[in-house]
């Protein structure tokens, strides 16, 4: 969403990093010894996730109105936020790991629908798949959707034709930090732990899946589907490297590499068409 506006959001891997901290905070066992909040009666997963996608929204929300009021460049913005949420986070946790977790928590990443043989549908892939129906359907079957590709394509244009801009923008950065939430609250049960690094360069994962799939740069063009193809082609990427013992540290040179040709090869086809 934010892409397709012309935007971008850099705090997106350390609002992950958060919200998995903060999911770390309030679902640790009772009987932990290192926790850190002692005093915090039994809190229930669910409560948990909606406290976090509720103080992650709220981050989200000064993004939006930032960039929609105040007319702050979407980069700076988000980067200004990246910063903010880090030095929060490193506050709360007191740069220490947390771990720990109740197993009902971690079962929400590593638990199973159901069982056929030696295949397992898990509860991860459910998730996966609710929340891309979800954003088809948002993205193609509503007015918001209809905005943010206005939008996108002419902001001037938009206004002009009836959109509440500032409105459609604070939407579109309030449901990306709620995402980053349920993103963090889901890698944090999947990991057992989390930490100020969790989350560390996922904004950059995420614009280059994006591009991969087929999100302009220029805004007002991608789609869902698109998306989560790049997604699977960035994870296969990855997976690849692993298998061929690539050192991790590689990994970042080639994101940085399919960010910059993706890029080159969508603004190419956008100067064609000019």
């Amino acid at each position: 969403g934010c892409l397709i506006t012309k935007g971008t959001d850099l705090s997106a891997g350390r609002m992950v990093g958060l919200a998995a901290c903060i999911s770390a905070m309030l679902l640790q066992r009772t009987d932990y010894a290192s926790r850190v909040l002692p005093n915090l009666p039994d809190f229930p997963v669910w409560g948990g996730l909606i406290v976090v996608l509720l103080v992650m929204a709220v981050f989200g929300a000064v993004n939006g109105c930032v960039i929609a009021f105040l007319k702050v460049p979407p980069f700076i913005a988000t980067l200004g936020m990246q910063t903010i949420v880090y030095g929060l986070c490193s506050v709360l946790t007191d740069n220490q790991p947390m771990g720990g977790y109740k197993e009902s928590y971690t079962n929400v990443a590593n638990g199973s629908l159901f069982t056929i043989g030696d295949f397992k549908f898990p509860f991860l892939a459910l998730i996966a798949v609710a929340v891309g129906v979800y954003m088809w359907f948002l993205y193609n079957k509503t007015r918001h959707g209809k905005y943010m590709y206005a939008i996108g394509g002419n902001e001037n244009a938009a206004q002009v034709a009836g959109v509440n801009v500032p409105a459609t923008l604070i939407r579109i950065y309030v449901l990306a930090s709620v995402m980053y939430a349920l993103g963090g609250f889901l890698l944090g049960a999947k990991a057992g732990g989390a930490s100020t690094a969790t989350g560390f360069g996922y904004e950059l994962e995420a614009i280059a899946a994006c591009t991969i799939g087929g999100v302009s740069t220029n805004g007002g063009v991608g789609k869902v589907s698109g998306v989560l193809i790049g997604v699977m082609v960035f994870e296969v990427l990855k997976i690849c490297l692993q298998f061929m013992g690539v050192d991790p540290a590689y990994t970042f040179i080639v994101q940085g590499l399919v960010i910059i040709v993706a890029v080159a090869l969508d603004l190419r086809k956008y100067l064609a068409k000019k």
